[in-house]
């Protein structure tokens, strides 16, 4: 059994347009929820052996403030290739997971995360399915479970929808 945690950023702030894309912090309601989903996943014991994060500032600071909130301390990389990367590269960086990795967290931006959501989520709860499938919005975490033994073998609808949570479900 593999789990796949797909965390979409916390809110990032837009009020400076001079700011690169890249280089955009959270906005105050991120540095809010960030923490809020990290209690989450401890709560739920969703921890996750490895963290694949992108390596703009927004997913990077995510990380951070979830991190904290965890009684443990996952392997993290920070990888410029999952920054607005489609689905078809995050699933690429899925399946070229190693085996060991029981529980895996992508932290990235939409519409990758969201795309990747619903191509993999072939079953669960039709009110998370449609929850899901209507916005992703930041910070939203969808927990997606395999029968598999190496993530290799990750295809697209095998796997089932366990949790779809947004920060505002858990205000």
């Amino acid at each position: 059994m593999k789990r796949l945690l797909l965390l979409r950023h916390a809110k990032s702030d837009r009020s400076d347009g001079g700011v690169d894309d890249f280089d955009r912090p959270l906005a105050p309601r991120g540095e809010r929820a960030a923490p809020v989903m990290g209690r989450y996943l401890q709560a739920r014991k969703l921890i996750p052996d490895l963290v694949l994060c992108s390596s703009a500032l927004r997913a990077r600071r995510t990380w951070d403030l979830v991190l904290p909130e965890l009684k443990a301390a996952p392997q993290v990389a920070f990888r410029k290739g999952l920054y607005l990367a489609p689905p078809s590269r995050l699933l690429a960086a899925v399946r070229r997971t190693p085996a060991a990795v029981k529980t895996l967290m992508l932290i990235g931006h939409n519409p990758g995360m969201e795309g990747l959501a619903l191509r993999l989520a072939g079953g669960g709860r039709a009110k998370d399915l449609a929850a899901m499938a209507a916005k992703f919005p930041s910070g939203a975490l969808a927990v997606i479970a395999f029968d598999l033994g190496d993530w290799a073998g990750t295809a697209e609808g095998a796997g089932r929808l366990e949790t779809f949570i947004r920060p505002k479900d858990l205000a």
